[in-house]
């Protein structure tokens, strides 16, 4: 149970910063305070669902293009956060291209470094509790 609310947990802090760090490097994709947690909600729920549903889809049809699975869903997850009102806007076709890299290139690091950096805090914790005497 805990092992599933961590991988929650990194998917949408990853989800998060793939975001943000798109709303810094792209001016013209903005994310308005008040929309933000609800664009990061609404695009890791929907990256999540159709990861594995267009892989599955993609294998069967079309093995080769298997590599360009996390960019399409990406761009679809963009899409689709973009449809709620007052959060997530992207103008112009190219701001939606470079969306799509950027977000789905800090997701991929953030997903794998997270973990890492969470675990390495939990051990310094359990570390520093086991060392102290009372």
């Amino acid at each position: 149970m805990i092992r599933i609310l961590l991988r929650a947990l990194i998917f949408l802090l990853s989800a998060a910063l793939g975001l943000w760090v798109a709303s810094l490097l792209l001016p013209d994709l903005t994310v308005t305070p008040s929309g933000f947690i609800t664009a990061v909600v609404v695009f890791a729920v929907t990256q999540s669902v159709l990861s594995p549903f267009l892989a599955k889809v993609i294998a069967r049809g079309a093995p080769a293009f298997l590599g360009g699975i996390g960019l399409v869903s990406t761009f679809v997850a963009l899409w689709i956060a973009s449809l709620f009102p007052g959060g997530l806007t992207i103008v112009g076709w190219q701001t939606w291209i470079l969306a799509a890299l950027v977000v789905w290139l800090v997701t991929a690091l953030a997903t794998l470094l997270l973990p890492l950096l969470l675990l390495r805090e939990a051990k310094n914790k359990r570390t520093d509790a086991a060392g102290r005497t009372p």
